[in-house]
């Protein structure tokens, strides 16, 4: 099975508890600001869990040689979620173009809807997005 074989119409759930490491308080330190803000799933973290399900849901079809990588994103979050409350998210694979795919995806926690969009990665061979990377950092 590979990249080839991906169709629109594939769905992947996955679920987890928020930890305060999720939480928006937790990027105090590199935020300023940061530890006055609710202890609530921060929208970084949603967004993320959203990538990862993505990811888990592709494992199937890439290659050794490939990965999946993101490249846009377009999400509401509607409701906070507290730390210790489990969240889910629901994702469907709408359109394939090229190496680009499109994936439709709506989050909740065990009371709300908390979010929803659409997100896009795009398949790309490790070796040459690793070189492409080397170069852009440089040498040093």
């Amino acid at each position: 099975m590979g990249v080839e074989d991906l169709r629109p119409g594939l769905r992947h759930s996955a679920a987890m508890v928020v930890t305060e490491a999720m939480a928006v308080s937790a990027a105090s330190g590199r935020f300023p600001g940061a530890t006055d803000m609710p202890p609530v799933l921060a929208t970084a973290n949603l967004i993320a869990f959203v990538e990862w399900t993505c990811v888990e849901a592709l494992a199937p079809y890439v290659a050794p040689h490939q990965r999946t990588v993101g490249t846009h994103i377009d999400m509401s979050h509607s409701a906070a979620t507290p730390i210790g409350m489990s969240i889910a998210a629901d994702i469907e694979l709408v359109a394939i173009e090229g190496r680009r795919l499109r994936f439709r995806f709506a989050c909740h926690d065990a009371v709300d809807a908390i979010g929803e969009g659409f997100h896009e990665r795009a398949v790309v061979d490790h070796a040459r997005f690793m070189r492409r990377l080397d170069e852009k950092i440089g040498p040093g």
